[in-house]
């Protein structure tokens, strides 16, 4: 398989892994949409965010030109780990959903954290502040791929990233077309989430040859 395939691939699960469950919050967002709280202001804000989050996650890059890449693909466990957790805790998503739920109908205290707020408009700040407040998942699984990663694998894997949130935006505002097939989703991401991480951790440990350092 291309390498760019295999980045692209990489890219996209990992992105759907780490975000499917924020289908629930943009949904919550698009169905509070008014004459001041608009679609631009969501997808703004849903790409300030998770620019934020790739920012954060890219020290994994910078520290795999500098350490062996055997020794980078055993960050593959942290995916792989966060998976089982999820396989065993079965009510953190629960919480989750609450805390963002109580931040978007009490939005004072969402725009308690603003940041540039002179560059941006209000509604635009807050989806973009909850968008980081929900990413710890996505650092977690993206310093890992980052670090596993040459440049040109990178460039394909943050490019498949940034028309992901488009893609994203925009099957979250379908589904609250279609509330049947919104509960099906939340209902099901929980079963499948956890089994797309530890197949991610295991393509990073693979990928990076990590199996060489059991030779000694």
């Amino acid at each position: 398989m291309p390498w760019f395939v295999q980045a692209a691939i990489a890219g996209a699960t990992s992105f759907i892994a780490t975000n499917i469950d924020d289908i629930v919050i943009l949904m919550l967002f698009f169905a509070q949409v008014d004459a001041t709280f608009r679609p631009k202001h969501i997808f703004i804000g849903q790409y300030l965010g998770f620019t934020v989050l790739v920012a954060l996650s890219l020290p994994g890059f910078f520290g795999g030109l500098v350490v062996p890449k055997e020794w980078i693909g055993l960050l593959g466990l942290i995916p792989i780990a966060i998976g089982i957790k999820q396989l065993l805790d079965h009510q953190t998503n629960g919480t989750e959903s609450q805390t963002v739920t109580e931040a978007l109908y009490y939005p004072e205290a969402a725009q308690s954290n603003r940041f540039g707020a002179s560059l941006f408009a209000p509604p635009t700040v807050q989806v973009a502040t909850i968008t980081i407040a929900n990413g710890g998942d996505n650092v977690g699984i993206y310093v890992p791929l980052f670090a596993s990663s040459s440049l040109p694998s990178l460039s394909i894997i943050l490019a498949v990233f940034f028309v992901m949130v488009s893609v994203w935006c925009c099957i979250a505002y379908q589904l609250t077309q279609h509330p049947m097939v919104a509960q099906v989703l939340t209902r099901r991401s929980s079963a499948i989430v956890p089994f797309v991480l530890i197949g991610l951790g295991l393509f990073i440990l693979l990928d990076s040859e990590t199996y060489r350092l059991l030779r000694g």
